[in-house]
């Protein structure tokens, strides 16, 4: 299992995903879940990854070959085109929506009637040159949701732990300060109820307009991540004994 966040505010994006994909107890792995693809001055796209590794890698693989090699994969609906020649975030999803539904169906045909889940989810968020920044849920069939000023974050994965945090605290006027520590604390949330997700964590802000990704590992000995779930806690139990029944 993983968790994967994103936040879409007036002052821009923020991104965080675990990296802990296991099959089983005792097979345990740490697989990276955030690619972000950058072209200075023009645009910056990060995608996030949550379901079956099998069809999540092949999915950016296909995706880093058109990038790679564009003239392989033509505009025309016979390839994989490149999400940095799309001309809006809304074709990038598209592109990338077409592409995971693809894989999907091969990863599904090729293990027959096995009982293996082949399906996945990924939130692709961005911002090209000119355009707003927007950030889209991108289901297993390959259609896509976007996040709105109502809604202005979107979860893949193990979602329910980290969910009621950001119900409360996040709006598009939220800073990217804050909004770190929101995502930050809803996957502490989640670390503390499920095993499946697990550090390192991957963290990227997108300042609007930048059109550049800064962005940072969480690992596991990252004493500023320690002292945030320590203060939450302490804050959680100072709250709880002031509530009146």
């Amino acid at each position: 299992m993983t968790y994967c966040v994103g936040l879409l505010l007036d002052a821009g994006i923020v991104l965080l995903s675990d990296t802990r994909t296991n099959a089983g107890l005792d097979n345990i792995s740490v697989y990276r879940k955030m690619f972000t693809f950058e072209q200075p001055g023009d645009r910056v796209i990060t995608i996030m990854t949550a379901g079956s590794l099998s069809v999540t890698q092949t999915t950016i693989a296909r995706l880093k070959d058109a990038i790679d090699h564009p003239e392989s994969h033509p505009a025309d609906g016979t390839g994989t085109r490149s999400i940095m020649a799309a001309q809006t975030m809304l074709q990038v999803a598209e592109i990338v929506g077409n592409t995971l539904s693809t894989v999907a169906q091969d990863v599904a045909m090729r293990m027959g009637g096995m009982s293996q889940n082949a399906s996945a989810s990924l939130i692709v968020a961005g911002q090209r040159k000119g355009g707003d920044m927007r950030m889209f849920l991108v289901y297993p069939e390959g259609n896509f949701i976007e996040a709105t000023n109502d809604t202005p974050f979107l979860q893949i994965g193990e979602h329910k732990y980290g969910k009621p945090i950001l119900d409360r605290v996040v709006t598009m006027e939220t800073s990217l300060a804050d909004a770190q520590k929101a995502v930050l604390l809803s996957m502490d949330s989640t670390l503390r109820s499920n095993l499946s997700v697990g550090m390192p964590l991957d963290l990227t802000v997108i300042a609007a307009g930048s059109l550049t990704a800064q962005t940072r590992r969480i690992e596991a000995d990252d004493e500023v991540f320690h002292r945030m779930s320590a203060d939450w806690s302490n804050a959680l139990r100072d709250a709880f004994t002031e509530v009146e029944l």
